[in-house]
């Protein structure tokens, strides 16, 4: 339900030394602009000058006392070799978080909100590249894995960076309704609301061959012959195994199975072809040794979250000025 406060809500933006100033831009941009409605503050630990990545510096006009009447807490990111909040931030977090405040951790910011305690026993997500380190520090937090923003209770987080902008325009339409987050969407060219997870931006690496040298050539040949159906027992033969012996040893060499280490192997083909070539889905599918389109597009959605299409246009190459004018031409 849109809030109807006539009175701006306080959103107060944590900035940090050495973040990025992107990070920093994304919720100011956002609420900044519908002044109206909120009241934009920018806060920090020191009073010192910040530096940022893109080496200017920033001056923060509010200290963390900023948090104690904020009605929105934003940390929009947090230091990528993480480094433990102190202990004066994380008490205003809780201070924040059991008066009622919203707190939000964008990308990266979710570690400081783990951190505080606020995201125990609950929900949460955070950049898909720092997945397995989050889980390793905060075993008992819920990570999901395909979310752009996470909301539970009074807390939000959310993915990685542009995953950010998703996660503001999400609180803007929670407090002021769907028609003016749209109309902010707009002014910033951006979607009032993207479809899909994460999943679709996780770069999918090559399967591992292992260290078998005799197994890593047999699998050497399956990436170049991919759209052959190969089979345990053809290839157990070819390495003169028994089925069996095979298949264990494939397992203790790559860490899994060869049939999620084939499907993955064309499922990388596919996102290859799809960003490099004009084949049709259908002629992608007989390159990577899918019975058909239908099984291609099943298994890719399964994996990524869109389609074969839809990953394309997501990922495909913007023509240069001289082939936009030869294709204008």
């Amino acid at each position: 339900m849109p809030n109807s406060h006539k009175t701006p809500l306080n959103v107060a933006v944590l900035a940090f030394e050495g973040m990025s100033p992107f990070h920093l831009t994304v919720p100011c941009i956002v609420f900044g602009d519908l002044s109206s409605h909120f009241t934009l503050k920018v806060c920090a630990e020191s009073q010192d000058l910040l530096s940022t990545t893109a080496g200017f510096q920033l001056a923060a006009s509010h200290g963390l006392d900023a948090f104690d009447s904020a009605d929105i807490i934003i940390i929009p990111s947090w230091h990528m070799s993480y480094q433990p909040p102190s202990q004066a931030l994380i008490a205003a977090l809780q201070h924040a978080e059991k008066r009622g405040a919203l707190v939000v951790g964008l990308c990266l910011g979710s570690y400081v909100l783990a951190a505080a305690g606020l995201l125990n026993q609950k929900q949460a997500t955070t950049h898909w590249a720092f997945f397995d380190d989050f889980s390793s520090l905060f075993p008992d937090i819920q990570l999901e894995t395909d979310m752009l923003y996470v909301e539970c209770d009074n807390v939000i987080t959310s993915a990685g960076t542009a995953a950010g902008m998703d996660c503001c325009l999400q609180i803007v339409r929670r407090i002021l309704g769907s028609t003016e987050a749209n109309h902010l969407a707009r002014l910033l060219v951006v979607p009032p609301q993207r479809q899909g997870g994460q999943s679709q931006y996780v770069s999918v690496p090559m399967p591992e061959r292992g260290t078998d040298l005799r197994l890593s050539q047999l699998l050497d040949d399956v990436l170049v012959t991919l759209n052959l159906p190969h089979t345990i027992d053809e290839l157990a033969e070819k390495n003169m195994m028994s089925r069996r012996t095979f298949t264990r040893r494939f397992q203790a060499v790559t860490g899994k199975s060869f049939g999620k280490w084939l499907l993955a192997a064309r499922l990388s083909h596919c996102q290859q072809l799809l960003e490099s070539s004009t084949l049709s889905v259908e002629q992608i599918a007989d390159a990577c040794g899918f019975n058909n389109a239908v099984t291609l597009r099943h298994h890719f959605k399964k994996s990524f979250g869109i389609s074969p299409s839809a990953w394309r246009k997501l990922f495909e190459t913007p023509l240069s000025n001289n082939e936009l004018r030869q294709k204008q031409g």
